[in-house]
């Protein structure tokens, strides 16, 4: 039997958005399939982000992984609104990551804000030679900060091996900083078995908790409170959206979408907030889904491929974004594009809950190219293919 091949991910921590979510897919799916050793070391154990302070232990992506066997280690950190920098890293800590990355066979980095960390132990002559390959979830570098210049110190110091991004619109972006490396692209997938449609229509029980009746159309919106995300045009949209429908109810999830936020509170005074419910972070997102019949996206730039659309569609939601990143290309046929006015995002909503039979119908016989099994399995091969890379090096 041949020994599984030990993979090591390197992660700022664990806090809500969809590249975690996603990567923790991946990361549980291949330990699962037993030909890799999957284990992670957070720079950070906690994080302050999104007007929220998130611990990595109540991560409920932290909990599962553990649960299915992943090791999981921190530097101790907290991460912020900046990644930290090579020198933020103590003589300690970087002996405790160079141990780490020297057990491991491959490496992977959420995104390219670790890359601080690899690039101090090189500068500290502290970093094994392993093959690293980055995972990269957005569409915009230069909204990356100080990280995108990491990531092109690290493919110039030949760190970098490679390249996945979860979009073509992430490939295009970051290829004048990849340069030479290796460059692959793996579709975002889901967990199918997760989110699913109601068997039944009415009495739900996530609008029954909040008071919802059967018959109100629900826009959900999962969404960080943060300017790529642009809350304010979501909330816009609602007061043009209400004034055509006026029982309509809008739920809004994510890190910093509470009435705690004083900056929601300023926007929801202006737009009257009586049928709009402010979740938060949720651990039941596809209850969310389920509930709604519009799955919303309203986001101005970064976005690569949204797993919000796709869990909304696979639940019965119809997907309705702006065109950010591959967005289009996920809701086609689908879903429906619309320009980022608030009429014009309101007058899809109700196109979107006009036709939703025909929408729903259709994601449900795209089904088979939402899910996360297909995702997983090019990741495995990915991977396997750079440790080969390594092999033949040496």
């Amino acid at each position: 039997m041949s020994v599984p091949l030990r993979v090591l991910t390197l992660t700022e921590g664990f806090f809500a958005g969809g590249a975690r979510i996603l990567h923790s897919e991946v990361v549980g799916g291949l330990h699962a399939r037993g030909e890799q050793h999957h284990s992670i070391l957070a720079i950070a154990s906690r994080a302050r982000r999104d007007s929220t302070v998130q611990h990595m232990a109540a991560d409920p992506r932290y909990r599962a992984l553990r649960a299915a066997g992943v090791a999981i280690t921190s530097l101790g950190k907290t991460a912020g609104a900046a990644p930290h920098a090579p020198h933020a890293f103590s003589s300690r800590q970087l002996r405790a990551a160079s141990r780490a990355i020297a057990a491991a066979d491959v490496v992977l980095t959420l995104k390219e804000q670790p890359l601080g960390l690899l690039l101090a132990l090189d500068d500290a002559m502290m970093l094994p030679a392993r093959p690293v390959v980055t995972c990269l979830h957005r569409s915009d570098p230069e909204h990356s900060g100080d990280a995108v210049a990491w990531l092109a110190d690290g493919v110039r110091r030949r760190i970098v091996t490679a390249a996945v991004s979860c979009a073509r619109s992430t490939d295009a972006a970051y290829a004048p900083v990849l340069g030479d490396s290796r460059r692959h692209v793996v579709d975002n997938g889901i967990d199918l078995s997760r989110f699913r449609p109601s068997i039944t229509r009415g009495d739900d029980p996530l609008r029954r908790e909040l008071g919802i009746p059967d018959d109100a159309v629900v826009i959900a919106y999962a969404a960080r409170f943060d300017a790529m995300k642009d809350p304010e045009l979501f909330l816009r949209s609602v007061a043009a959206h209400r004034r055509a429908v006026p029982d309509a109810h809008y739920v809004m999830c994510g890190a910093g979408m509470t009435r705690d936020n004083p900056r929601l509170l300023e926007m929801l005074a202006t737009v009257g907030d009586d049928h709009v419910h402010a979740l938060g972070i949720r651990d039941d997102m596809p209850a969310i889904y389920r509930a709604a019949d519009v799955v919303a996206l309203t986001s101005a730039f970064g976005e690569a491929a949204p797993l919000c659309l796709l869990e909304g569609a696979a639940s019965g939601a119809v997907p309705v974004t702006t065109d950010v990143g591959d967005a289009a290309r996920l809701v086609a046929g689908i879903g429906i594009v619309t320009p980022r006015d608030p009429d014009a995002v309101a007058a899809a909503w109700r196109r979107a809950v006009d036709e939703r039979r025909v929408f729903t119908g259709a994601a449900l016989a795209a089904r088979g190219r939402l899910g996360r099994d297909r995702m997983i399995a090019e990741y495995a091969a990915v991977i396997a293919e750079h440790r080969g890379r390594l092999r033949i090096a040496a």
